[in-house]
């Protein structure tokens, strides 16, 4: 009966066109490490320039929508960052693409602030903290998506009440006061034991566990 499912799943994908993850590097996720305190000069988040957006998808289409940084900080030394910590206010969490449709948007917002994703009233924040950052250099054959990466970033990931530590590339530039870091990857949300709907037997109603997560952070001092 599985397989028939899985059968019968991959033939609707190909009828409706099933929506997969943006094409992005995928983020390496093992368990998490030790942090190490930053040390060096202090650059602190430029909340309302900085952005994180996510993408979701589902075999009928897919959403998107931002993230809004509460605080934190970055160390650097001379031009290699030693350490530091990103807070997102998951109570910020907003779907953009619905926007048109004010009942829908909220329906939306309001399911993945829930308890069935990220549980927002019990988990008001997620924590990202740094805990290696070093130049970039792509495996043999590795193509990364990410043109011009300079950097391979490696942190802790809080969701929830699971932490797990993810590494993925990233374009970082320093001026003289301040620090710019890009990046666009894919996660599996399910490693952070958010698996709601995540079953590919269930075919229109399935939510894939893979997430985009785009961000552009700017911190200065």
């Amino acid at each position: 009966m599985r397989k028939l499912l899985s059968v019968i799943f991959v033939a609707t994908c190909y009828t409706i066109a099933c929506e997969q993850a943006p094409k992005a590097d995928k983020a390496t996720i093992t368990e998490a490490q030790t942090v190490q305190p930053g040390t060096g000069n202090a650059y602190l988040p430029d909340t309302a320039a900085s952005r994180v957006e996510w993408v979701g998808t589902k075999p009928t289409g897919k959403h998107h929508g931002i993230l809004k940084l509460a605080g934190g900080a970055l160390y650097a030394q001379d031009s290699t960052i030693t350490g530091g910590q990103f807070i997102i206010n998951m109570n910020s969490l907003q779907d953009v693409d619905l926007a048109p449709d004010t009942a829908m948007q909220h329906k939306l917002e309001n399911e993945l602030k829930g308890q069935m994703f990220f549980d927002v009233k019990k988990y008001p924040r997620a924590t990202f903290e740094i805990t290696r950052v070093t130049p970039f250099q792509p495996a043999v054959g590795d193509l990364p998506t990410l043109k011009n990466a300079t950097h391979t970033i490696n942190g802790n990931l809080t969701l929830k009440d699971a932490t797990k530590n993810i590494s993925f590339p990233a374009i970082i530039s320093f001026s003289k006061h301040r620090i710019r870091a890009v990046a666009n990857f894919n996660i599996d949300r399910t490693q952070w034991g958010i698996s709601y709907r995540a079953d590919k037997s269930l075919q229109d109603k399935l939510i894939n566990s893979q997430v985009n997560i785009s961000f552009d952070i700017s911190a200065t001092r």
